[in-house]
């Protein structure tokens, strides 16, 4: 939670009295809480609530600086052959059932490892739209950024934790 919470606000103090604050709903909150989840998916929707309603304030104004932190185009042009299609051994490899995957604990420690690889930048927008459910249209108002830099941001943030997944999680349960 911690983690999630300095990502988004990239204030360490800030981030612990939210998840804080978190904790401390949840807390008094405890008899409204009706099981239709985990108690810690249910306090993460109150720390991921808590953050959203912060940034919607206005926090947002202390941004991350976007400009010399994005990833190039470069990064990933060595996958590709000059017609777009993928070199043949840049292609993607076939991955295990996905629902399993996704189901197994251990895959998220690896994925927010991936996603604590990206630049600061470009993980507050992955997290704001994939994990926050923010529209693109939100995001660029909340960090001052145009919506065509927001959807580079996102495609470069996707295609990085694409590759950081296959080298650290498929690639090591397929040698098993």
């Amino acid at each position: 939670m911690l983690r999630f919470a300095r990502l988004q606000l990239s204030d360490a103090g800030l981030a612990e009295d939210m998840v804080q604050e978190a904790l401390a709903t949840a807390f008094k909150s405890q008899a409204q809480f009706e099981s239709r989840s985990t108690v810690s998916t249910w306090i993460f929707s109150i720390l991921r609530n808590k953050i959203l309603d912060l940034l919607r304030q206005g926090w947002h104004k202390r941004r991350i600086e976007f400009d010399a932190e994005v990833e190039t185009d470069e990064d990933f042009d060595a996958l590709f052959r000059p017609n777009g299609h993928w070199n043949a051994q840049e292609r993607p490899n076939a991955w295990a059932d996905p629902q399993q995957q996704m189901e197994n604990q251990q895959f998220w420690v690896v994925f927010e490892a991936c996603v604590a690889r990206l630049s600061p930048a470009t993980a507050q927008v992955f997290t704001l739209r994939e994990v926050m459910g923010l529209e693109v249209d939100e995001i660029c108002k909340e960090i001052g950024i145009t919506a065509s830099n927001c959807w580079v941001i996102l495609h470069r943030a996707r295609m990085a934790l694409r590759l950081c997944l296959e080298q650290r999680w498929f690639e090591k349960d397929a040698s098993q």
